[in-house]
């Protein structure tokens, strides 16, 4: 059984799913994936997509904003701490850096940053960390920040080994995505080779990004499957191993167990 460590649900469009939201869940289950982490990019967008899955438990969330939202976004550090108090919320993020779209806005992405980290670690949440063309940065923030207190994860990783290496010294995971099966991404690859199975996650962030062989379309979880059968594939492994790994990880990771979110009984991993 998989698990879906990152997605956006709230932003798939329902159309092939004849603009049903349980069509997408059940879709999901029936290609395995037995639990998805909801995670938040805005607090505006945030009530809408708490009240979409709450009622499901195989779904959890994440309180937070995105390194790339409206600088105006309105959040405080007290509004995330309300926020993480809710049994529903998992962990704070997705938070991070990223230069490459914004470099002009450093000094708010980093306070933000740091904001959402003190926040993880007064409730003893895993933060979830967005990096792109910031990796020195990030890396810096995370160790002054004591991570390590409250743990998490590098969402869709694309850094290479050494930064693999020296965020997992601070106790965070790294989290595969669909990137992995893309033709030009052979240094990721070998990365995806080195980190050891206790830290390895893996995700869709769905809409985006969706892996071969179903590139250009509308990423979805049930497409978790293909990251799973690629990173397989690179460590000589079975996808029954991978699935099995990646669960345990996600559950220690989040402080969940299967009884607690009531996940469903998929039809199994195919391989």
């Amino acid at each position: 059984m998989l698990v879906d460590s990152h997605c956006h649900l709230d932003c798939i469009d329902l159309s092939e799913f004849n603009d049903n939201f349980d069509q997408l869940i059940q879709r999901s289950v029936e290609a395995g994936v037995e639990h998805m982490l909801c995670v938040s990019i805005n607090l505006q967008k945030y009530p809408h997509m708490l009240e979409k899955v709450r009622p499901y438990k195989n779904i959890s969330v994440s309180a937070g904003v995105h390194p790339m939202a409206d600088r105006t976004e309105d959040y405080s550090v007290d509004v995330l701490g309300t926020l993480a108090e809710d049994s529903k919320v998992v962990a704070i993020g997705e938070t991070g850096l990223d230069y490459f779209y914004h470099s002009d806005e450093k000094d708010w992405q980093q306070q933000q940053f740091r904001d959402h980290i003190q926040v993880a670690r007064a409730h003893n949440k895993p933060v979830i960390v967005h990096t792109r063309d910031a990796a020195e940065d990030t890396l810096t923030i995370l160790n002054e920040e004591k991570v390590s207190e409250c743990a998490g994860v590098i969402h869709c990783f694309t850094e290479d080994r050494d930064f693999a290496r020296r965020a997992m010294d601070m106790g965070m995971m790294i989290s595969f995505s669909g990137i992995l099966t893309f033709r030009n991404a052979d240094r990721l690859r070998e990365v995806a080779k080195y980190v050891p199975d206790d830290y390895l996650l893996i995700e869709t962030d769905s809409p985006y990004l969706a892996p071969v062989p179903h590139r250009g379309r509308q990423n979805q979880p049930a497409y978790v499957n293909e990251v799973a059968r690629t990173l397989a594939q690179l460590r000589n492994t079975g996808i029954e191993h991978i699935a099995e790994i990646t669960r345990e990880n996600f559950y220690r990771l989040f402080q969940l167990s299967v009884e607690e979110t009531g996940s469903a009984s998929p039809a199994g991993v195919s391989g």
